[in-house]
């Protein structure tokens, strides 16, 4: 899509004058092949302007941007800034209905998972060939949050937008990861969503040598679906008639209380203003850091983010976020954190223990994923005190959540759903949970990431440091993806507690390559 702005005396780029007018030109671009690049639309491959402009080859050793085009830098929105208000808002209604289109529909395709190999979940694992064990499985999944893009919801401050469709998914890709540890902080263990479905859009294959006759799995589909469903909405109305008198049959009171938790879990996450961690919020918190509305931000911003909401919020006084530094977790930090008595402006005495998130943005390599570090990342999905991973492939935020064989498993934020009001007493949860899962190979992950943890006490943390440091050590790397270290930040020249966001982060490179001068920063992985 190209705004031309004609003025008298001005030529537009074949020569002509125009009038004084302004030109709206729809290139012909397909939903599969269109990309959103610096606040405009584009072809993949191609680098054009949203002025028609074509912006000059740029020499990658000194492209601030890295490899993954755009990332923090501000050319963007200065060109932005210097257009007429009305052309800035016919440019976000167009981009947002193209977006709503784009994101608004999926095509139905089944995942496949092994009968024969442990699938694993956050810390849990599934071996699929009993009806129980695939029961299980599909509680754990669906009773994940799922927070996708959201359209129609209240304008976003200091801009036309009125959804995130097309640019906000590394931070519902951040909600997910913040409300997975949320959902451990403030629910039992073992808490499942008892109004969940089944799961759909699944099938389950035993895998036996090829053969002429035969295929190489024999399919067996497990759960009935409907071809109307949309994506992520669970199952027929006989399996949801099931599941409803399961429910009723076997609620308790402390069912109950874990349902309203749970629902005010998801009003955290509401699209609106007073939301501490819905997409507003975020986003204000985002311009310290120099984004806004409209922007693509990298998993290391999105942490720092994160870790900002939480402090902000008076929702949760027992819970803080550490960000760690330069692929570092400094012990003395957090326990300074986490200790009441040593928190700063803490008003109670005496000894007491936040609960704490643990954030590390790291990167698993150079420009592609290093293969030496796939172990080591399925270890730590092994544990139950890892919370997920914000990451993705590239241009496509992704928060991963679990593995089978070399496929991770995950949750995907680019569903464009309609706004929910969840200041309504009873609002609908169904769109916050997902029924399909989905799959990909380990080998189209970015490196660019950010693994979390969650330690509910003092005890906990230390298990942590010592379950994550085992996990760690299971790379075929000299390196590790990050380390524990006892001591302070600042004891290494480092300033504060996590609240320093470096400007470039450690790249973990392949043995026996250089980077070859040039510079990539966790933050510049761009995501559409």
């Amino acid at each position: 899509m190209r705004f031309y702005k004609g003025c008298c005396g001005n030529e537009n780029p074949r020569g002509r004058r125009r009038p004084q007018h302004l030109y709206v030109v729809m290139n012909s671009v397909s939903p599969s092949a269109a990309q959103y690049l610096g606040g405009g639309l584009q072809d993949e491959g191609l680098a054009s302007h949203p002025d028609g402009y074509r912006a000059p080859a740029r020499d990658p050793a000194r492209d601030p941007r890295g490899h993954f085009g755009y990332g923090s830098g501000s050319d963007g929105s200065r060109e932005a800034a210097e257009e007429p208000d009305e052309v800035d808002r016919l440019k976000a209604k167009l981009m947002s209905a193209w977006n709503n289109m784009k994101y608004g529909w999926s095509v139905k395709s089944k995942t496949s998972f092994n009968k024969t190999t442990p699938l694993t979940l956050l810390g849990h694992s599934y071996l699929l060939n009993h009806e129980d064990e695939v029961e299980r499985l599909s509680r754990a999944f669906v009773s994940r949050l799922w927070l996708t893009y959201r359209r129609e919801f209240q304008q976003l401050e200091g801009s036309t937008w009125t959804t995130d469709c097309g640019w906000g998914c590394m931070l519902r890709s951040g909600q997910m990861l913040l409300a997975q540890g949320l959902l451990m902080h403030l629910l039992p263990p073992g808490w499942a969503w008892l109004d969940g479905q089944q799961l759909t859009d699944v099938e389950f294959e035993i895998l036996k040598p090829r053969s002429p006759s035969r295929s190489s799995g024999v399919s067996l589909p497990a759960f009935p679906s409907s071809r109307s469903t949309p994506r992520g909405r669970g199952g027929t109305a006989e399996a949801s008639k099931r599941t409803s008198v399961w429910r009723h049959s076997t609620e308790t009171s402390l069912d109950r209380q874990a349902e309203a938790m749970h629902r005010r879990v998801v009003c955290w996450f509401g699209d609106h203003p007073s939301a501490p961690f819905g997409v507003h919020q975020l986003v204000e918190l985002g311009k310290s850091s120099g984004k806004k509305a409209g922007d693509w931000y990298g998993p290391s911003v999105v942490a720092h983010i994160l870790r900002k909401a939480v402090d902000k919020t008076s929702e949760l006084p027992n819970l803080t976020v550490y960000v760690a530094q330069d692929c570092t977790v400094y012990k003395e930090d957090v326990m300074r954190l986490c200790d009441h008595s040593q928190s700063e402006g803490s008003s109670q005495s005496g000894s007491g223990w936040k609960s704490v998130i643990v954030l590390v943005p790291v990167r698993l390599g150079g420009e592609t994923l290093n293969p030496s570090y796939i172990d080591c990342v399925k270890n730590i999905l092994r544990l139950d005190c890892c919370i997920g991973i914000i990451g993705g492939k590239p241009k496509h935020s992704l928060f991963f959540i679990g593995f089978q064989d070399d496929q991770l498993l995950y949750l995907d934020p680019h569903y464009c759903q309609p706004v929910v009001d969840v200041t309504q007493g009873n609002f609908p949860l169904e769109s916050f949970h997902c029924h399909s899962p989905r799959k990909m190979s380990f080998s189209r992950m970015d490196p660019s990431c950010t693994i979390g943890f969650y330690a509910k006490s003092q005890k906990d943390f230390e298990s942590l440091c010592a379950m994550v440091g085992a996990a760690l050590s299971s790379s075929k790397e000299k390196y590790p993806i990050f380390t524990f270290v006892e001591g302070r930040g600042q004891d290494y020249g480092l300033e504060g507690q996590s609240g320093v966001m470096p400007e470039q982060a450690t790249r973990i490179l392949p043995r026996g390559k250089t980077s070859g001068g040039k510079r990539c920063s966790v933050d510049e992985f761009v995501f559409l």
